[in-house]
């Protein structure tokens, strides 16, 4: 598609992730109900959306529990009902090997490899408004970390968030996980509008500079809604370039810790800041009731 700026655009807000980052910033949310208040808070700040991960609340370690999930969203619901949930549902696809002499069997640390049906059973319980989609594996940082999710596996998932009647956001790493997005929506498995996520910048993904963005971003097809984001200490300048490549802008504690450097954020902040950036610009920042509408929810 050709790249038009944007004159408005919703801003989705990532609050706590999966990484391993509770310890290298106090504003992290564990709990349930840290989850809840720093999603509330975004909102207020300016977010459309919120995208939830869940937490051990004892380690802070990553969790696909039912039950936290239920906790969070409620919490959020009864705060603000207009504030589109997105919930992950990246989880089960971890696969973690072996030293490279010995790949198998993989390392039980890090391994978590669940089917389409337990990895969108948060999804059927709770019924969200949207849950992201990862059209692809790829090696996921350092190490032997491996982001799983095999052909079959997203078609079956596809099928189970259609079921469900909650909408795919898709999440392209690379430039073949749009190709794939492409081929699930020509089977019927997506339904219009189509929402991508462009994550750039994760390694060994999609690398965050403008033309590998201005690439990507001319890869989606007309009529497709797309944001984009990348991590680290380029994300508030990602939030100030993404309308200009077309996409809409996500920030938030899983992808960046900081406001500036030395600076610990919150999510708030975080969406305070791209705001600021926006607006400055004569960018519009849409609000939860026209990204509804927009979206088809």
């Amino acid at each position: 598609m050709s790249l038009s700026p944007l004159d408005s655009c919703f801003i989705t807000c990532a609050v706590t992730g999966a990484g391993a980052t509770t310890h290298k910033n106090p504003h992290v949310p564990i709990t349930p109900q840290q989850i809840a208040t720093s999603a509330l808070e975004a909102g207020k700040a300016g977010a459309a959306i919120v995208h939830l991960h869940v937490r051990d609340p004892h380690t802070g370690a990553p969790s696909r529990s039912t039950a936290l999930y239920e906790e969070a969203v409620h919490l959020i619901r009864r705060g603000n009902p207009e504030l589109i949930i997105n919930l992950t549902a990246g989880h089960g696809g971890d696969l973690t090997l072996g030293a490279p002499d010995q790949p198998l069997p993989p390392l039980e640390a890090g391994t978590d490899m669940a089917s389409a049906s337990d990895r969108t059973a948060h999804l059927r319980q709770i019924k969200p408004d949207i849950a992201t989609l990862d059209c692809g594996t790829m090696n996921f940082g350092e190490g032997d970390y491996i982001m799983t999710n095999t052909p079959a596996m997203l078609y079956a998932m596809a099928r189970e968030m259609q079921a469900i009647g909650v909408k795919p956001e898709i999440e392209a790493f690379d430039f073949g996980h749009l190709e794939f997005a492409k081929k699930l929506v020509a089977d019927g498995l997506i339904d219009a509008p189509v929402l991508v996520q462009l994550c750039m910048g994760v390694p060994w993904g999609a690398p965050n500079d403008m033309q590998t963005l201005a690439a990507m971003a001319g890869l989606v097809p007309e009529g497709w809604i797309y944001s984009a984001f990348t991590i680290g200490r380029h994300a508030a300048r990602y939030a100030a370039l993404a309308p200009f490549a077309g996409a809409n802008v996500r920030v938030g504690l899983e992808d960046n810790l900081y406001l500036r450097r030395g600076q610990v954020a919150t999510n708030a902040d975080l969406v305070e800041q791209a705001v600021l950036l926006l607006t400055t610009q004569g960018v519009a920042v849409k609000d939860c009731a026209t990204t509804r509408a927009m979206l088809g929810l």
